[in-house]
Order: C-alpha cells, then sequence, then structure tokens
C-alpha cells in the first residue's frame, strides 16, 4: 500500500521557523560556546540547518536513540544505538530532535546527559506534539506543535522513507 502524504508544513515555513530559532538561541548564549548534541537520524536535517543560522560558536555530536523500530508508535523501550563522541562534562548543552511525542526518549536522554555533568541543558526541538507526552519533558525551543498525527520529511521517516522531503507532511494511509 502507497502512502499519500500532505503538506502539514512548507519547505518556506519551515526554513523560516529554523532561522527565528537559531535567533532566539544565539541571542541567549551570546558569549558562550554551544555544544550541540543531535538525536539521530531524523534530527540531523534540523541540525544542520540549525547551526548554519547560529551567531555563536558551536559544536557539534550525535546521538541515535530508539525506541520506534519500524513502527509508527513507540515501543517504550529505550535503546541508545550510538554514544556521544565527546563528553558533556561542563559544557553548555542544547540537544537537539526532530520531533517529541510521549516523551520517554527524551526524558531518558536528558536525565542520562545530566549525569555525565552538563554545565547547562536544554532542549530544542523542531516539532513536538505535547498532547501524546507521557514522560514529563521540558522544551526549551520549539518550531512547531503538531496534531496527533503521523509526519514525515525534514528527517522525519516513515520506515526510513521521505527524510528528504523539504517540507513537513502528514503521512495517510
Amino acid at each position: 500500500m502507497a502512502e499519500k502524504i500532505s503538506v502539514l508544513f512548507s519547505e518556506e515555513e519551515v526554513a523560516k521557523r529554523i532561522a527565528e530559532l537559531a535567533a532566539a538561541i544565539s541571542a541567549e548564549y551570546e558569549g558562550k560556546y554551544l555544544h550541540l548534541v543531535c538525536v539521530l537520524k531524523g534530527g540531523v536535517f534540523f541540525m544542520t540547518e540549525l547551526s548554519k543560522h547560529l551567531t555563536i560558536p558551536c559544536s557539534l555530536d550525535f546521538m541515535s536513540v530508539s525506541s520506534y523500530g519500524n513502527a509508527m508508535k513507540s515501543s517504550g523501550q529505550i535503546e541508545i544505538l550510538k554514544d556521544l563522541d565527546e563528553p558533556v562534562e561542563g559544557r553548555d548543552v542544547l540537544v537537539v530532535e526532530d520531533i517529541i511525542d510521549s516523551g520517554r526518549t527524551l526524558s531518558y536522554l536528558l536525565e542520562m546527559l545530566k549525569g555525565r555533568g552538563a554545565k547547562s541543558l536544554k532542549l530544542c526541538t523542531l516539532l513536538d506534539k505535547p498532547e501524546c507526552r507521557i514522560a514529563e519533558v521540558h522544551v526549551d525551543y520549539t518550531g512547531f506543535r503538531v496534531p496527533d498525527k503521523f509526519v514525515v520529511g525534514y528527517g522525519l521517516d516513515y520506515q526510513q522513507k521521505y527524510r528528504n522531503l523539504p517540507f513537513i507532511g502528514v503521512v495517510e494511509l
């Protein structure tokens, strides 16, 4: 069965919002060195664009954490597939994520990074589904709030497809 994708946020809307987020982050961290931690795979598109618009010095690192597998709903089982290459101890850290829905994965990840001694720890997500929250997570920077629908594009996938779409779309099965 082929999926139909309808546009939720256009390429232009996404680009504009990312630039706005980068301006807010740059203002908050002015005079500081920010360490960005991207949650792979979906977050890489967002973090790449976000970092290009930052006006402060920053470094990048990557983690791969999964709770989905090939399903459309989170399993609740969190697995670290790739850990960070650099320590976060003593650093101002901004976790960059593509989407937060249940909050389980990010709650787990943020607690883990706090335990590793980050000087400060904040969260930035391109998409947020707050009505799906199961675990408490404070989001410091949000691109867009989205309805409880399965979204793809701009790094988000459905069974590893549609990450490369330049917009955010809704999968209609």
